[in-house]
C-alpha cells in the first residue's frame, strides 16, 4: 500500500470514528428545558415505599373532602360519600344529583418534600372529566400533575406548577387504554427535575422552573366546565355515574 493510500484510510477511519462520537452524545434539551425520554430507566414501587394499601382497609393519615367544590373550572362538589374503600380499592365517582354534579377528592393530612411518589390506578372514561394522582401545597401553589383527560384515555396528561404559574402541559401517548385496566404511574421529583415514568419506565423530564414546597399527596374526579371543552372534551352526563379506581399510593423521600 503505497504512502498516499495509508494517509487517505487513516483520515477516513479518523473521520468515522468523530461522525460516531457525535452520534451517541445524548440530544440537548429542547428550548422550554423539557425532554421527551424513551424508557431511559426502570422503577417500580416496592411494597415497603406503599403508604396507603387499599387492600389492607383504610389508610390512616387521608381524609376525603366534602364541601362546595373549587369553582372553575370544576363543574362539580366533592362529597366524601364519592370516595369508598372496598375490596381492596378506593374507587372514587363522579355522579349526578337532581341536576348538580357531585365528584370526590381524597388527600393525605401531611405534606410531603422531594421523592418517588407513585400510584396504580385505572382512569376514568368519559368526556369532560378529570381523574388524577398528583401533589398540592396551597400557598405557594405549587403542584405536580399525573391527570387523565376522559375523552381520550389512551393518553396521559403530565404537568406542574411553580408559585402558581403552570402552562407545561405534555401529552404522552400510553400505547394502552388507562381506563380498561390497573398500571403504575409515577413522578420523580427533585429539586433541579421532575422524571415522570409508565409501568416504570421513564417518559419524560421537566428541568426548568421546578416547584419547592411541599404538598399533599391527592387523588380526585371531577368534570370541566363547557368553556374547557377543548380540554378535556364536552361533558356527557349520559356517561354517568363514572369512576376511577385505585390499589395504592407510594412515596419514597429523596436521599
Amino acid at each position: 500500500m503505497t504512502a498516499i493510500k495509508m494517509l487517505i484510510r487513516y483520515a477516513a477511519l479518523a473521520l468515522a470514528s468523530v461522525i460516531l462520537l457525535v452520534s451517541c452524545q445524548p440530544m440537548p434539551p429542547s428550548g422550554n428545558g423539557n425532554i421527551s425520554m424513551g424508557g431511559a430507566d426502570h422503577r417500580l414501587t416496592a411494597n415497603e415505599y406503599k403508604i396507603a394499601n387499599f387492600a389492607d382497609g383504610s389508610p390512616e393519615g387521608f381524609w376525603a373532602r366534602n364541601d362546595r367544590g373549587n369553582g372553575h373550572p370544576f363543574n362539580c362538589s366533592f362529597s366524601n360519600k364519592n370516595a369508598l374503600i372496598s375490596d381492596g380499592l378506593l374507587t372514587i365517582s363522579l355522579t349526578e344529583n337532581n341536576g348538580s354534579y357531585v365528584g370526590a377528592e381524597y388527600r393525605t393530612h401531611q405534606k410531603y418534600s422531594y421523592g418517588f411518589y407513585s400510584v396504580r390506578m385505572k382512569a376514568a372514561k368519559c368526556p369532560g372529566v378529570i381523574s388524577s394522582f398528583f401533589t398540592y401545597t396551597g400557598f405557594p401553589w405549587d403542584e405536580i400533575d399525573i391527570e387523565f383527560l376522559g375523552d381520550d384515555t389512551t393518553r396521559v396528561q403530565f404537568n406542574y406548577y411553580t408559585n402558581g404559574i403552570g402552562h407545561h402541559e405534555y401529552l404522552y401517548n400510553l400505547g394502552f387504554d388507562a381506563s380498561e385496566a390497573f398500571h403504575e404511574y409515577a413522578f420523580d421529583w427533585q429539586p433541579d427535575s421532575i422524571t415522570w415514568y409508565v409501568d416504570g419506565r421513564s417518559v419524560y423530564r421537566a428541568t426548568k422552573d421546578i416547584p419547592s414546597a411541599p404538598g399533599q399527596i391527592m387523588v380526585n374526579i371531577w368534570n370541566v366546565a363547557d368553556s374547557n371543552a377543548d380540554w378535556a372534551g364536552k361533558f356527557d352526563d349520559s356517561g354517568l355515574p363514572v369512576n376511577a379506581q385505585y390499589e395504592w399510593f407510594g412515596y419514597q423521600s429523596a436521599k
